[in-house]
């Protein structure tokens, strides 16, 4: 039932920062524009393609519950913004989903759900990653 919850949860956060993705990527201004711009759309297409796979992973559980009200992951005010504060603001994000890949990582091995162990390992490399990434541009 926990790893039930922390799933749920997890496509919540993914679901958000889906959003917040998009609404940097509408609302990005200054010099940098073309660049951030771009990056966004790639960084959102695949987190798209991380709901999915998710949500289709945790129906083969059969255990898809509401789950956007569980967020841990805040909502983009629909405002003009620059880079460093993008930049920012997903960094903490990132933070924030490899937490629970990592708590979801735990929990299904823990309880012998290896499907989900293998699923999650991806996530765990790829959020480190681009953690690693946004920490450079802030150098």
């Amino acid at each position: 039932m926990e790893l039930e919850n922390k799933l749920n949860e997890f496509l919540a956060d993914l679901n958000i920062f889906y959003r917040k993705l998009q609404n940097y990527h509408w609302n990005i201004e200054g010099k940098d524009f073309f660049q951030v711009h771009a990056k966004l759309e790639e960084l959102y297409d695949e987190i798209n393609e991380q709901i999915d796979e998710i949500a289709e992973h945790i129906a083969t559980l059969g255990t898809m519950k509401d789950y956007l009200e569980k967020s841990s992951i805040k909502e983009a005010e629909n405002k003009k913004i620059k880079s460093e504060e993008i930049y920012n603001n997903i960094l903490s994000d990132y933070e924030e989903l490899l937490k629970k890949t990592i708590e979801i990582k735990e929990k299904s091995e823990n309880e012998k759900e290896y499907s989900t162990s293998s699923l999650i390992d991806d996530y765990i490399k790829e959020y480190g990653k681009i953690i690693w990434m946004l920490k450079s541009v802030k150098s």
